[in-house]
Formats: structure tokens, sequence, C-alpha cells
């Protein structure tokens, strides 16, 4: 599928990654519907912080996921459906499991019944390494076991499944994309890389939960990479492909790199009130990414070093957005 000239729904167009993807899909010159969560400050999210001239070239739909109607209406005269809306947060899914269920899981119905209702030509669905939770064994493929550790891992596990159900039963060209952890500017500084730097801008003390843990960090620019080649490419339909650089850093080590990174100095205190569950904690996660270099010709192109230091700088230039928008 050539991706420009299309009529593209993006949900969740107001998080991180979908700010980043709506942007790139404006640039491509397609006409991009952003689905974002109402709210009654009619609050765009990440999209606030774009370019107007990119503003400007956006359809904003403040709705609910949770509205099949509304969802239905919003997927009318598309091409193509990016699904990334969700309710993300780990710790609020432990405090409000059926508000993370009913969106993530209700959510992607709506968005699934309503896209074979309307015809559209191709849904790329997001699922997220968290699925996979505590590696049984690295680096972890597409085959690796699905673990619900938390309930928003739950929430999304049954989210893929009916994707996955769909394609299978109604024959609905969708796509999975599984991202590993995702980084990069304007990320909320509740994801671990953000609120390590913005508190290594403030302070000598960084507060943090488990530090033993390993992710699998990719910059958001080749996360977008991956959703446009996935988006175009006809062999990624009915499959579900992992998004992640293979390898891996633990919370430990990635702090003392970004204070390096910084030429900073500080404390590294654990925060018990941020620490998850015992069982729930995932303890490691690193991606085998090989289908998406098969499949998509994808790889990514920017180290974690270059990667932070974008993330830092522009953080830095910002730090005043998270000031009013976060406790850092």
């Amino acid at each position: 599928m050539n991706l420009r000239d299309k009529n593209i729904l993006v949900t969740g167009a107001g998080g991180f990654i979908g700010s980043h993807l709506a942007k790139r899909l404006v640039e491509l010159n397609n006409n991009v519907k952003c689905f974002i969560r109402y709210n009654s400050r009619n609050d765009w999210g990440f999209i606030e912080f774009l370019p107007k001239e990119i503003r400007d070239n956006m359809e904003i739909i403040p709705s609910d996921l949770r509205d099949s109607d509304a969802v239905r209406d919003a997927t009318e005269d598309v091409d193509v459906v990016f699904h990334l809306g969700s309710l993300i947060s780990i710790p609020y899914s432990y405090l409000y499991p059926r508000n993370s269920i009913e969106t993530n899981v209700i959510g992607t119905l709506n968005v699934l019944v309503a896209s074979k209702e309307n015809y559209v030509e191709r849904i790329i669905h997001t699922s997220t390494s968290e699925v996979y939770g505590t590696a049984q064994y690295v680096p972890i493929d597409e085959r690796h076991p699905l673990q619900a550790q938390s309930p928003y891992s739950a929430s999304k596990i049954a989210a893929d499944k009916i994707a996955e159900s769909f394609y299978r039963s109604y024959n609905l060209p969708i796509a999975i994309i599984r991202p590993f952890n995702t980084y990069g500017p304007r990320q909320s500084a509740r994801a671990i890389i953000p609120t390590i730097i913005t508190q290594a801008i403030r302070s000598k003390k960084i507060y943090l939960g488990s530090l033993h843990p390993t992710r699998d960090f990719t910059y958001v620019e080749d996360v977008v990479d991956a959703f446009i080649k996935i988006s175009r490419t006809k062999k990624a339909i009915g499959e579900v492909i992992n998004v992640g650089s293979g390898v891996e850093i633990s919370i430990r080590d990635l702090t003392y790199k970004i204070l390096s990174l910084m030429d900073k100095k500080a404390d590294i205190i654990i925060d018990k009130k941020r620490i998850r569950p015992q069982d729930s904690e995932v303890e490691r996660l690193c991606a085998d990414n090989t289908k998406a270099r098969k499949i998509l010709g994808w790889k990514p192109k920017i180290n974690i070093d270059d990667g932070l230091m974008f993330t830092i700088d522009w953080i830095s230039e910002n730090i005043q957005i998270y000031k009013m928008h976060y406790t850092i």
C-alpha cells in the first residue's frame, strides 16, 4: 500500500507515539483524523505541542473508544486505521482495572467492528511487550508465551487476541505491531527515561522503583518508521511483529548512562511506592526483531546514546511543560 493521499484514522493520537505517528502521516500528505480522549479542558494531549502547520492539517475527534457510535462515525471513509488508543499506565491499572480493561478491550472491539462495517483497507493494532511478562527466554520472539502480570497486560493480551480473531474469522486485514519500550521527545514524565531526566535536572536525588529489571529501548522515530512500514507491507497482514532494538539494559545502568550523558551526579534512592507487586514485576525484556527485519525490512537507526541525548536536549529545553503538567 502506498501511504500517501490516504484517509487515515489514528486512535490515541494525543499520546506519545500517536502524536509522532500522526505528524509523520501528515508530512506524507495523508488526510489524518486524530481520535483523542475527550476531556472538559478540550486538551489535545501531545498534539498541542506539534507545529501549527501540522495541527491545521489534522481533523481532531475528541471522544471515547468505549463509544461504539463515535468510533463507527470516525472510521467512515477511512482507508487505514492505526489503533494506538489505550490506557497504558500499569500503576493506574492496579488501582482501576475495570477502566483499563473496558478502554483497552471494549475500545479495541469497537475499532474492529467499525473497521469491518466500513470496509477499512488496513488496520494496524498496537500491542506491547508487556504481554510477554518476564522473559522465559531471550531474545523474546513472537512465539513467546503471553503472561498477564498486571491488569494492563491482561487487557492488552485480550485486545491482541480479539484482533487476531477478527483476522481469522472475518479476514479483516489486520497487522499487530508489538513495540518494546519506546522513548523520545514529548514522552510523559511518568515513563522511566523522562522520570530520570527531569529529576536529574532539578535535584541531586533520583527516586525510582526496582533497579534490576532490564528493558529494551527504541527511539520513537524508529518506532514510527516501523508503523509506516507495517502499514505498507502486505505480508504483515495476519502477523504479530516485534519492534525493539534487541539490546537490554537494566534500570540501574540506564540511570547511570543518563547521568553520564548529562554530566550530572545524583544519589539513586529506591522509593517503595514505585515498586510493582512482587509477582507483577516484569524482570526482563529483550526483543527478537528478526521478523521485523525479514518482513518489513526494518531495523532501528538511532543508537541509545544518540536517542537519549535527543531526549535530554528536548526535555531540558521544554522543562516548563513538565513542571506545568507533572509532579517531577
